[in-house]
This record gives C-alpha cells, sequence and structure tokens, in this order.
C-alpha cells in the first residue's frame, strides 16, 4: 500500500529560514531546497568484492549520474578496501556502525547493521542497494521518487519486503522511525523493517534497473575489471557522463594513455564546470596533432577564459579548418577580437562563423553585436561618471537589459550619455580605457550577479569584469561598486585563488562597495580579511525601488488580469538535479488551477525561457501565451510588470523588477540569490522552492490568496519596497560626498 507514515521531518523548506543572518549563513541547499541525494551499502570483508562490481555497474549502467555513496561498515579499524572503493567512485562517504546500538535486536547484531541507514540525517533521499545487488538498467524513476519508503514487495505477498533496493525519503530518517525499529522484532534487518512498516510503503516494480545478488550472472562476469579496465570502459560508454566520474575515472586514464579524445572530453566537463585551468593543464599534457580540430578548439576555448588570448587565437585559427568545428571556433575567435575591442575583426569572423552555419547563435550575436553603428555624443568628460556593466545586446536577457539604467537613475535623473560613460564588463580593461576612466569623475560598477565564475570568464579578474589589478589599481577617481550581487549557483564554487585575489584588490580601492543583497555581503565578507570586512554593505538593486527612480510614475489604475510565469534554464543542471519532471507537472497543476481566476501567461527574459511554454504543451498539453521580453525596450519591460496582477518568477530580475514596479511576486527558488532577496524585505513566505514535494498546491494557494486581496498584497510591496528606498537614500547621502556634481 501507500505510505502514510507522517513523523519527521519533511522536505527542507527554504522559507523555514527567516532572518537576514539564518539566509546568510545557510549552504545553497538549504536556501534552494536542492533534494540531497545519496546511495548507501552496507559493506563488510565478506561483501567487498561483489560491493566493488556494483559500483563499477553503477557507472557503466548510469554514466551521468554520480550522487553521495553512503558505505557503512562495522570496524573500528575502518572500512575493508576503502582505497579500492574510493578509486571507482569519487564522492564516498564512509560511516561506522555503532554497533552496540545493535546488540539487543537478536543473537547476531551484526544482522541489522544496515538498518543504520535510517540513522543517516545529511540527504533528503537515500538509495539502499544490496552490496551483492548490480545495477543493469537506468535508474531514473528511482532517483525521481519523492515520497514515503519505496520497495519491491514479496511475490504473493504485497504488504511484505521481497528485497532489493529501497529509496528513502526523509520522513524515514529520524528518530521517531528508529524508535519503531528498536520496538520492532524479526530475525534479520528486513524482518525489522517490515514489522516497523507494516505494510506501509510504496511499491517498486522488481525490474526497476537493479538486479538481485545471484541475478544477471553473465554481466557480473563482464564487470569483472581491474580499474585500469574499468576507466577505459567508463571514458567509452556511449551517452553523457557525470563531471565528477568522468575527471575522477578519465583523468588517470588520460595520464596513462594519452588519449587525446578523453582528454579533450574531460576538458569539456571542466569547461562546463568553470575549471578553466584544469582544462588547460590537461589538454597541454597530451599531444594534439595539427589537423585534430576538436582538442584544438576546446584547448581555444580553455585558453581564452584564463586570458592567453594568443594561444587561444592559434589553436582556433587550426580548428577552423574544419567544416565540422569551424563555426564554433570562428565564433570563439569573434569573442576574443570583441573583448580586446577590435569589432571589425570580430565582425569578420562572426561572418565566416555564419558562412559555415547560418544558423550558429554566438556568431549570429557577435556579428549583430557589431555592426558598425554611430555612437551617440557624450558630454564632457570632467562632467560624467564612468559606468562598468554587463551591457546586454539586443535580445538579451531582459533583466539584465534594464539594470544599467536603473542604476544610473540612482545616481541622475539623466541616464543617457551626456552624463554617462558606458564600459562593457566583459571587454579587456586596457590602457585607452584606464585613461577614460581618469577623466571622468568616477568609476560606478554595477549593478547585477557580476561576481560569477562561468559568464564571459578570464583569468584576469576571475569574475565578469576583465580587469588586471596593475589597471584597477592605477584608477585615480572614486571607484563606487554599486549593487553587485555574489551570483554563486547551488554546487557551483569559485576555485581560483585568483578571484580572492582580485576581489581584494577591489574592496581595497573602492570608495564605496555596497551588494544587493545580505547574504552576498555575508559571502563577500568571508572572502576577505577582518580589516576590510566593514567595508562592504547592504545596497539593495536598484530595480527593486523602480517607482522611486522613474520620474513621472504612476502607479496603472487599473492592472490586467493575468499573472505571468518566469522559468530559467541556463545551468539546468544545478537548478532542477533530478527533479525537472516533477517541477514540470507541479507548474502544470498549479497553471490549470490558475487558469480559473485570471490568463496565466509566461514571461521569457531570455529567448530559452520559453522552454516552459514548449514543454508544458508537450508533456501535459497545456498551452499558455508567451510574452517575449527579451525584444522588449526598458518602459516596455517596466509597463509589463506594473500591469500584472502577480509574477511568479524563478530569475532573479523577474522578482526585482517587478516588485520594483509595484507589483505582488512569488519567487520560484532555484538560487540562493532568490531567498536572499525574499530575506532581505522579510517576506520569506513569498518563495517556494522548485524542489517542494507539493510546489502546485502551495503555489496555487498563495498566488489565489494574492489574487483574493490584491489591494493588500499590493500595499505590502509597497511597504516592503520603502524599506529598500531608505537604505538606498542613506547610501546615496555618502555617495554625493564621493561624487559631487560639477
Amino acid at each position: 500500500m501507500n505510505s502514510t507514515f507522517p513523523p519527521g521531518t519533511p522536505h527542507r523548506d527554504p522559507t523555514a529560514r527567516t532572518t537576514t543572518a539564518d539566509i546568510a549563513t545557510a549552504s545553497a541547499a538549504e536556501l534552494t531546497g536542492k533534494r540531497r541525494i545519496a546511495f548507501a551499502s552496507y559493506v563488510d570483508e565478506a561483501a567487498l568484492p561483489a560491493f566493488l562490481t556494483l559500483l563499477r555497474s553503477l557507472a557503466l549502467s548510469n554514466p551521468a549520474v554520480c550522487e553521495d555513496f553512503v558505505v557503512l561498515h562495522d570496524g573500528p579499524a575502518g572500512p575493508p578496501g576503502a582505497d579500492r572503493i574510493k578509486a571507482l567512485h569519487p564522492r564516498v562517504r564512509f560511516r561506522a556502525v555503532d554497533a552496540a546500538r545493535y546488540e539487543g535486536y537478536g543473537s547476531d547484531p551484526s544482522a541489522y547493521f544496515p538498518l543504520e541507514v535510517f540513522r543517516i540525517r545529511d540527504y533528503d533521499t537515500v538509495i539502499v542497494l544490496d552490496p551483492g545487488s548490480l545495477v543493469v538498467g537506468g535508474i531514473g524513476e528511482l532517483l525521481a521518487l519523492r515520497e514515503g519508503l519505496a520497495a519491491v514487495p514479496r511475490s504473493g505477498d504485497r504488504d511484505r519486503l521481497g528485497g532489493g533496493p529501497l529509496v528513502v525519503q526523509s520522513e524515514y530518517l529520524t528518530d521517531a522511525f528508529c524508535a519503531r525499529l528498536d520496538a520492532a522484532a524479526g530475525d534479520s534487518h528486513l524482518a525489522v523493517l517490515d514489522a516497523a512498516l507494516a505494510g506501509e510503503f510504496v511499491p517498486l516494480a522488481a525490474a526497476d534497473g537493479v538486479a538481485g545478488p545471484g541475478e544477471a550472472e553473465a554481466r557480473r562476469r563482464e564487470l569483472d575489471l581491474s580499474d585500469e579496465d574499468f576507466q577505459a570502459a567508463y571514458m567509452t560508454v556511449k551517452g553523457g557522463r557525470h563531471h565528477d566520474l568522468q575527471v575522477h575515472l578519465g583523468t588517470p586514464y588520460v595520464a596513462r594513455t594519452g588519449h587525446l579524445y578523453s582528454a579533450a572530453n574531460i576538458a569539456t566537463a571542466h569547461i562546463a564546470a568553470g575549471e578553466y585551468q584544469e582544462a588547460v593543464d590537461l589538454l597541454e599534457s597530451v599531444h594534439i596533432p595539427v589537423d585534430e580540430a576538436w582538442p584544438h578548439e576546446v584547448l581555444g576555448h580553455a585558453l581564452m577564459s584564463v586570458s592567453r588570448y594568443d594561444e587561444a587565437r592559434a589553436h582556433l585559427l587550426l580548428a577552423t579548418a574544419v567544416p565540422s568545428r569551424a563555426a564554433a571556433a570562428y565564433g570563439r575567435l569573434a569573442q576574443i577580437a570583441w573583448v580586446h575591442g577590435d569589432d571589425r575583426a570580430a565582425q569578420r569572423y562572426a561572418l565566416d562563423g555564419l558562412a559555415v552555419d547560418p544558423t550558429h547563435r554566438t556568431n549570429r550575436e557577435m556579428q549583430i553585436r557589431t555592426l558598425d553603428r554611430p555612437e551617440p555624443p557624450e558630454g564632457p568628460a570632467d562632467q560624467q561618471l564612468a559606468h562598468v556593466a554587463f551591457y546586454m545586446p539586443q535580445k538579451g536577457n531582459a533583466g539584465d537589459k534594464l539594470l544599467p539604467e536603473s542604476v544610473r537613475l540612482t545616481f541622475d535623473p539623466d541616464f543617457g550619455p551626456r552624463r554617462w560613460h558606458s564600459i562593457h564588463a566583459h571587454r579587456l580593461f586596457d590602457e585607452a580605457a584606464l585613461e577614460r576612466v581618469n577623466a571622468r569623475r568616477g568609476l560606478v560598477i554595477g549593478g547585477g550577479g557580476l561576481f560569477l565564475p562561468d559568464t564571459a570568464p578570464n583569468g584576469n579578474s576571475a569574475w565578469q569584469w576583465n580587469v588586471p589589478d596593475d589597471r584597477l589599481n592605477r584608477i585615480d577617481v572614486p571607484v563606487i561598486v554599486y549593487a553587485v550581487g555574489f551570483n554563486v549557483f547551488d554546487g557551483q564554487s569559485y576555485r581560483q585563488q585568483r578571484f580572492a585575489a582580485a576581489l581584494r584588490a577591489l574592496v581595497e580601492k573602492a570608495s564605496f562597495f555596497g551588494l544587493r543583497n545580505h547574504g552576498s555581503v555575508e559571502k563577500v565578507r568571508a572572502l576577505l580579511p577582518a580589516s576590510l570586512r566593514d567595508k562592504v554593505r547592504f545596497q539593495p538593486c536598484p530595480t527593486t525601488v523602480t517607482r522611486q527612480l522613474v520620474a513621472g510614475w504612476t502607479d496603472p489604475a487599473e492592472r490586467e488580469d493575468t499573472v505571468l510565469i518566469n522559468a530559467a534554464y541556463d545551468r539546468a543542471g544545478l537548478r532542477f538535479g533530478h527533479d525537472y519532471a516533477h517541477f514540470l507537472a507541479e507548474m502544470a497543476k498549479a497553471a490549470r488551477a490558475l487558469g480559473a481566476h485570471a490568463e496565466v501567461k509566461v514571461v521569457a527574459h531570455s529567448l530559452d525561457d520559453e522552454r516552459i511554454a514548449f514543454d508544458l504543451r508537450r508533456e501535459h498539453g497545456i498551452s499558455l501565451p508567451v510574452i517575449p521580453m527579451y525584444g522588449f525596450e526598458n518602459d516596455e519591460i517596466r509597463d509589463v510588470f506594473a500591469r500584472t496582477k502577480l509574477v511568479i518568477g524563478m530569475r532573479g530580475h523577474a522578482g526585482m523588477i517587478p516588485f520594483g514596479c509595484g507589483t505582488p511576486i512569488i519567487s520560484l527558488i532555484s538560487h540562493p540569490k532568490m531567498a536572499y532577496f525574499l530575506a532581505d524585505i522579510d517576506r520569506p513566505e513569498w518563495g517556494v522552492s522548485v524542489h517542494d514535494r507539493h510546489l502546485g498546491a502551495v503555489l496555487t494557494e498563495r498566488a489565489v490568496g494574492v489574487l483574493h486581496d490584491h489591494g493588500a498584497a499590493v500595499a505590502d510591496v509597497h511597504g516592503r519596497q520603502q524599506e529598500l528606498w531608505k537604505v538606498t537614500q542613506g547610501n546615496a547621502a555618502d555617495l554625493q560626498a564621493l561624487l559631487p556634481r560639477r
């Protein structure tokens, strides 16, 4: 029967942390509610050989899956074969069983040691595998399970366990359930578990990708491999490979064999994870023949990401000789030329790339970006502020498009070229740029999530502004870091010492250093010496106070009867983990339910955001209109968000911009910055994790509540916004002293 066992801790709710101090010190997983999943097995000396085979079978049958593997053992001297186990899996966690705990269970306490899995508290889902079992197929269905305790029932008795994998959710990983185990009786761990469950489990099909002990013997013999043969087998398996497994198993394989295409595959995985120097080091350790285009392209990509531009050009030019790689190589050459301010060369490379592949997105974007357009006339340099920002190209992310103008409005109602000199953060800050900045009144940097390691990567600063330390140090006008965000995703980190050194240099140089939420403030302070931490202060994103900044703003007399939904798909694996199908199904439930109260539309900040509309139609038969906001001008963006009744958004600015326009929001939390913002306005209940088990019902309840008492919801937004405006005004007084008008 389906589980009805109620006690214990439910899946983590990111809104449970209510203060800015709680939010700032929480882990990314706690803030996003992302499920922490692990495999677990009890392994003794006798089970070790079979368990090693199990690990090989898991990797080779599910090469894109790599979660923690908790190895339970009974020895105070440590687990048997620890080094052999760690050689096969990169994320092993050893856990000793408290043998004394099981002395009262039966005459042989070791028969009950596998029950230790229920005392694990570090995960939301634990998949328990018998060490003698074998993974023979895809286990996506096991990873997707969200409710109760799932097990294979006994043949002929659906209310009793029949062996096989267990999928245990957080409500069973509790002291309350362990007390039920302690009170149960049986001659084995499965008998005790059977007694404690009393038939309350979710039935699994016996063939859900896992063969039991004694089954699939032919496959078991095939998997009796040396470590070297296992590494080779993994690197040649078809389908996607997980970054951690690929690096763990592939790196020694390449070191031993020098296999070029394996090195390129691993380097590609490094690049996708923001590990650019590791990619360079690996590919430089192998010989790349002149005519091997793809490895040259990958090495060129890695080299440009650590700012070794001349070497990158050489490898990318070699890659252009092969038609199948030429378009991508030309696109990167165009990017390098643009980074160095050479728009003509960038245009030529982009056109060469489009000649090979007219649909190539990077080349199309670079070709449009570098069209020869007349520059608007600027005012006198000594009356301008220089402004380093991420200036979105045509049809770029709507939130990032609006942001530079919003920042400027906090300094000056004139946000145009008469008072501002634009410097794109992603272009190399060269001597000419330094000279231009030092001729201005000051330099403003921001806003937005510029502290992010994998957007426009460079080796000069390791964050989005491509500035070498020596040029930063030679800026002799006031430097204002304004409403910047520490934008690292759950599962992502800055691995470079270069970033820490560059960050310290920036804080030392800055006259004002304001970050857009308290979470970012605490994360950045933790990277700084004590002497610099107090320089870091809170400055809300100016999009959150739009109603106070835009001249002549008036709130709409009437609103459209609409609810807008936004979902983001950049770094989808980090956002959704194994839960995208669940997220989509829950959003379908919410869209259907909300359709009875308002017209539901998708608002796409970028072209990729439209995917939710396609997926809802394909998977659930729901058709929603799409608002292509990536093509809108700034006034249009503000107008759409001001006139709707509610925005349910995943992107940071799909929450902050409508909030700033006075519109109620519900945040779909897939990134810590959403929880940071809601904590700053003391409204954590305005967010719900994309991993929430009951996402559809929660969204519906909260959204309907907003729609039924919309006036009160709008008034609450206005009140919260006023608090952010007070902070902004207080900081503005300090900035006015630093930057007197001329």
